[in-house]
């Protein structure tokens, strides 16, 4: 998971406003404009999400994620990350970006260490699994592990990841594998390395110098289709679900187009913007290798529901809505920018799978032809936690005319909450309930014939309560949006432990279970796991947990927060 790190295009956007022609008046503001209008006219009243009373939601058995069969049916699942839970990991990028300088890393931000312990402990987790009575489990299979050397193997890995699967099928939780969350070997990119230093010997078997490199990038795109044969023929015995690369827009940016706060940390998208397209070329050339990877190497259909693989990518969405000057917004040139906004973050790798199409300029049109990309997508993760403003003026990201809300630099586009019990402190962002479901009628209305399912959405928060409201009105939403025939087959909650969070360290808690990072690092239910647990068991929400939890009015604080 990553909630769009509000760090991480900071000197990027000081130094697009550095660049940008920021004299532009676009008229006076109407201070008093309301948010736009799918948020206004959802059909609902202040109080909830299907307009009152709220009545018992009950939802039906796990289905297959694809076809036809699975229509209608609904999963409840959590999610996790290898990189985000693993101990023992030094072969990854982020150990080499956090550890300290000392050790031979870069020291930079928080270091993941042993994070907490979930490799040391993944198959007695399973029991955290079947206390809240789990459909599904959600988890990455960490490349660098099983391959932390190009081509050489770790046979004790693929064991290890092995024996959870077993653990899983025996509990009667379905497994969900993520091929590509956020973490690479080192010999991919090397964070400690100088991409100027790319020449000579190199790209070569210790480092293939990154995604976008004129030979390189093919070579990665190679590779990763091979890992994930690899997975598919260890374990497509007993796994048929697979996403491909984990919120590839938020990775790319973060990773490549930012230089802020993931490895390789490169500066692509004011520097070089059209090899920053070349880097994403590669990501959706990544997600097609790892398609066809498996469905070709999958050969088994565990769940027998007739086929062997479906795969998807878990995609991260946000609710972006028109700002200026701090306020929303009703004037066109940010109505425009939200929407451009909107369209990179959610429409374009999707639009560019469905159709076999690149948009490198960012139009909204896309006029490269791309063939062999066409229908490689068979559902869509959607991944939601929180609602921002875009402004068009001043534009810090020139390629795209705008500038989103980053709190650490607040350029006009940043909103204050419309509740304050709302704001997500340890995160810096607002956590709006209508957002999930307005995005989730959005995609369905975009694209009918393409199963959804939530693969991420939670809440940062100390407060056990707060957790639990966020379960429960998360559900509420997507209860909207299949009631109003929006083909959504699950939810996956984020996440079933606290664990690192990327950039943000370990101060975030997203845990239905919390995790106390000393001794033997215990793991402790909160309010928010008992709650799911317990809609997840009965397959219902009850009139008397909607009216406890539910809703669209203010949460439980967080204590000392501030917006």
């Amino acid at each position: 998971m990553v909630g769009f790190d509000v760090r991480t295009l900071a000197c990027a956007i000081a130094l697009g406003l550095a660049l940008a022609a920021c004299g532009d008046d676009d008229g006076p503001v109407d201070l008093d404009a309301g948010l736009d209008a799918g948020a206004a006219d959802a059909g609902r009243d202040a109080s909830w999400p299907d307009g009152g009373p709220p009545d018992p939601v009950t939802f039906p058995e796990i289905g297959p994620l694809a076809g036809d069969e699975g229509e209608g049916s609904f999963r409840f699942g959590v999610a996790t990350a290898a990189t985000q839970i693993e101990d023992m990991n030094p072969s990854t990028d982020w150990y080499a970006f956090t550890a300290p300088t000392s050790e031979g890393g870069l020291g930079r931000g928080t270091f993941v260490g042993d994070a907490v312990r979930g490799y040391t402990n993944a198959v007695a987790d399973v029991a955290l699994l079947e206390q809240i009575h789990v459909d599904s489990y959600r988890f990455s299979v960490e490349w660098a592990r099983v391959e932390p050397q190009r081509d050489q193997v770790d046979e004790d890995a693929l064991a290890h990841y092995s024996a959870l699967l077993d653990a899983l099928v025996t509990a009667g939780i379905r497994p969900m594998i993520t091929v590509h969350h956020f973490s690479n070997p080192t010999w991919v990119d090397d964070p400690r390395r100088d991409p100027d230093d790319c020449t000579g010997a190199f790209p070569n078997d210790e480092w293939l110098c990154g995604f976008g490199h004129p030979t390189g990038g093919a070579q990665i795109v190679e590779e990763i289709g091979e890992h994930a044969c690899r997975l598919a023929e260890e374990y497509g015995d007993r796994v048929d679900e697979w996403g491909s690369i984990n919120e590839p827009v938020n990775y790319l940016f973060a990773s490549y187009g930012a230089g802020g706060q993931f490895p390789p940390a490169r500066s692509y998208v004011l520097s070089d913007f059209p090899y920053f397209m070349n880097i994403v070329r590669d990501a959706i050339r990544a997600h097609v290798a790892i398609y066809d990877a498996i469905k070709r190497c999958d050969t088994v259909d565990a769940d027998g529901d007739g086929a062997n693989a479906s795969i998807g990518i878990p995609l991260s969405v946000a609710y972006w809505t028109p700002a200026r000057g701090g306020q929303p917004s009703d004037l066109e040139a940010d109505v425009a920018a939200t929407e451009r906004m909107t369209y990179v973050y959610h429409y374009l790798l999707v639009d560019s799978l469905r159709n076999g199409t690149f948009d490198p300029d960012l139009d909204g049109t896309g006029d490269e032809a791309q063939p062999t990309w066409a229908g490689k997508l068979d559902w869509l993760g959607v991944q939601y936690y929180f609602r921002a403003g875009v402004t068009a003026q001043p534009a810090a990201l020139r390629p795209l005319g705008l500038t989103p809300c980053f709190a650490a630099l607040d350029f006009g586009a940043c909103l204050d909450p419309i509740d304050d019990t709302h704001w997500i402190p340890a995160m810096r962002y607002e956590y709006w309930e209508p957002g999930l479901g307005e995005i989730l009628l959005a995609m369905g209305e975009r694209w009918p014939d393409l199963p959804l399912v939530v693969t991420e959405a939670g809440i940062s928060t100390e407060v056990g309560r707060r957790r639990a409201e966020n379960v429960v009105r998360t559900l509420e939403q997507i209860a909207r949006a299949r009631a109003a025939g929006v083909d959504v087959r699950g939810y996956y909650h984020w996440s079933l432990m606290d664990n690192f969070e990327w950039a943000e360290g370990y101060e975030p808690r997203f845990g239905l279970f919390r995790v106390d990072r000393t001794g033997d690092y215990p793991r402790t239910i909160t309010e928010g796991g008992t709650v799911y647990g317990e809609i997840a068991e009965s397959r219902e929400l009850t009139m008397q947990q909607r009216l406890e939890y539910g809703g669209l009015g203010p949460m439980t604080p967080e204590p000392a927060h501030a917006p």
